[in-house]
């Protein structure tokens, strides 16, 4: 499934790249305050990470795509009363996140993005119930809308992400929903 979703993303810049008017690509690292909302989670943010590559597709000079790869932390800290995890546990997922985003250009300063984000769990945090399950889904489909000042070549962005998936991979019992609020810096070559 990883290797499908890269592949597709690849063929999908390769092609929209040849067709475009300007192409850029970049990296970029920023901050995530991240939270599962879930009754066996705490309701407050955490703090956490992303690091990755993005790539700046303009078709004209109003509208355009903005993939990226990601890796993408995900922060967490369990209730003090909860039925699957040690209380007041923090807990880490490290994502590999695919965000495709569209781009709308406000004059040359700002850009406005959105679009869907899927993210592939690359780890499960040794969060291994009794019954020997793991305690969350191999994956996330969220939705993602931001603001991003596009100066000669750094870029400073925020944005938020809702996750749309359940992320709870024990019971259907509780349903756990990520959020995310990002900022960031990227640097275009």
């Amino acid at each position: 499934m990883k290797r499908i979703t890269t592949l597709i993303l690849l063929v999908f810049i390769t092609t929209a790249g040849i067709k475009a008017q300007s192409f850029r690509i970049g990296i970029k690292a920023g901050g995530n305050l991240t939270k599962i909302d879930g009754e066996s989670f705490n309701q407050g943010f955490q703090l956490a990470y992303q690091l990755g590559g993005f790539a700046e597709i303009d078709f004209n000079k109003k509208w355009g795509i903005q993939p990226e790869v990601l890796w993408s932390q995900s922060a967490a800290k369990s209730a003090t009363f909860n039925t699957i995890f040690l209380p007041d546990q923090d807990i880490k997922l490290d994502y590999l996140s695919i965000p495709l985003l569209l781009r709308y250009n406000i004059g040359n300063l700002v850009t406005l993005n959105a679009g869907p984000q899927y993210s592939i769990l690359l780890n499960k945090n040794d969060n291994l119930l009794q019954n020997g399950q793991n305690a969350f889904t191999s994956g996330d489909f969220a939705m993602v809308g931001g603001l991003q000042l596009n100066f000669k070549y750094l870029r400073v962005y925020g944005r938020y992400v809702i996750g749309l998936n359940n992320l709870n991979d024990i019971n259907n019992q509780n349903n756990w929903k990520s959020q995310q609020l990002q900022l960031g810096i990227g640097l275009r070559f």
